[in-house]
């Protein structure tokens, strides 16, 4: 397992959306981020779970989370009307294709997905909407 070519592969996936006017691997907090970088959107890594196998000899199984964060100006307009598109073309990298395989991150991991809840200031900020979207992975 490598950890820098998983999350590497992730943020490949993600930061390509159309739209986006800043894409980084640094976490900035939305105060720092004006209205000319937005859309934003940063990856940040998370913890890292180890589970051992009961068996000797077999490899040990990571979970992996990262977090990615989107960051939108929503001057005049509804909040949701500016995130949600781009929360939808997130998601739906991680939804299985047509045959039901998973988002394996180019065989990198087993699998990749949103899992958790995905969290919005839904106008709480003032002209700022963020958005949080948990990401799992699992790797051997």
């Amino acid at each position: 397992m490598n950890r820098e070519a998983i999350y590497a592969a992730l943020f490949a996936m993600v930061s390509p959306l159309d739209g986006l006017v800043t894409v980084s691997r640094r976490l900035r907090h939305w105060s720092d981020v004006p209205s000319s970088e937005t859309p934003a959107l940063f990856q940040a890594q998370g913890k890292q779970s180890v589970a051992r196998p009961a068996a000797n000899g077999l490899p040990s199984k990571y979970e992996l989370d990262a977090t990615i964060y989107v960051y939108v100006n929503t001057v005049d307009q509804v909040p949701g009307t500016v995130l949600n598109p781009i929360v939808d073309a997130i998601t739906q990298i991680f939804d299985p294709n047509p045959v039901g395989a998973p988002q394996m991150l180019g065989g990198l991991v087993q699998w990749a997905r949103v899992e958790g809840t995905i969290e919005t200031s839904e106008g709480t900020l003032g002209d700022v909407e963020v958005c949080m979207i948990p990401i799992r992975m699992l790797a051997v």
